[in-house]
């Protein structure tokens, strides 16, 4: 049997929220919210946890969630469910969840696992907003270029399209989540950095460099990943509403 899975990559070291994953809000481990929306993915056969820290191992049997302990030295989170994949040959397709995105809409999941098991050329599926142009200058928000298909071109933390002539084209932000033909993650994370990916910290761009196929859809969702303290703010402030 062909499975679909969400893996949620959670590690407990990061520069800019060290501990994230376990940071509490209404009482509920961060990590603890994302498992709760991704097992609501009815489209999904299994939810695992991926993680290299004890602390957020034994978190997450606490509330009952499927994890496996992983490598230290992994360089993204790509590389950590790609680790966890290869334990269960049954697993065709791949989720790659984020395990600070705890506001991601489950219909949105439920659009990339479609595009992935439908589009016969493509390696790997993610999603897209459309955003206003004056929010395209920041970095932390990575824009995208699609072809005619709806293929990805490039993703950029720069502002892409450059503006040449104004008001022609929409501005893309890029979600990041990802789902993963089983033998195209194993493909992308075997192969060797890119020199874009490395200078623009971003390991899609990996895909793009070696002539893999990135199947986008456009959602309205805009998502909520936490980062930062003040992205922790802004999510305390929502749930608390």
């Amino acid at each position: 049997m062909s499975k679909t899975a969400i893996i949620i990559p959670a590690r407990y070291h990061s520069t800019r929220l060290q501990g994230k994953p376990l940071i509490k809000v209404l009482n509920k481990p961060i990590i603890q919210w994302v498992w709760e929306k991704a097992i609501r993915v009815k489209s999904a056969d299994t939810v695992i946890i991926a993680t290299d820290n004890q602390e957020i191992y034994d978190c997450a049997k606490s509330f009952g969630a499927d994890v496996e302990m992983t490598s230290e030295n992994h360089k993204c989170g790509s590389d950590r469910i790609a680790e966890v994949a290869k334990k269960y040959p049954d697993i065709a397709y791949i989720i790659n969840l984020q395990g600070d995105e705890p506001m991601i809409n489950t219909d949105c999941v439920e659009e990339l696992i479609r595009q992935i098991k439908e589009n016969n050329e493509a390696d790997i599926a993610t999603l897209l907003t459309e955003i206003q142009e004056q929010d395209s200058h920041d970095p932390n928000s990575v824009k995208c270029v699609v072809d005619i298909n709806g293929y990805a071109m490039y993703f950029s933390r720069s502002k892409i399209p450059y503006e040449r002539n104004s008001g022609i084209s929409k501005f893309y932000k890029h979600i990041g989540i990802y789902a993963y033909k089983r033998e195209a993650l194993f493909k992308m994370t075997s192969l060797p950095q890119a020199d874009i990916e490395k200078t623009e910290s971003l390991e899609q761009l990996r895909a793009l460099y070696y002539g893999m196929k990135i199947k986008t859809s456009i959602v309205e969702y805009n998502s909520i990943g936490i980062d930062t303290q003040e992205d922790l703010n802004a999510f305390k402030q929502l749930v608390e509403k």
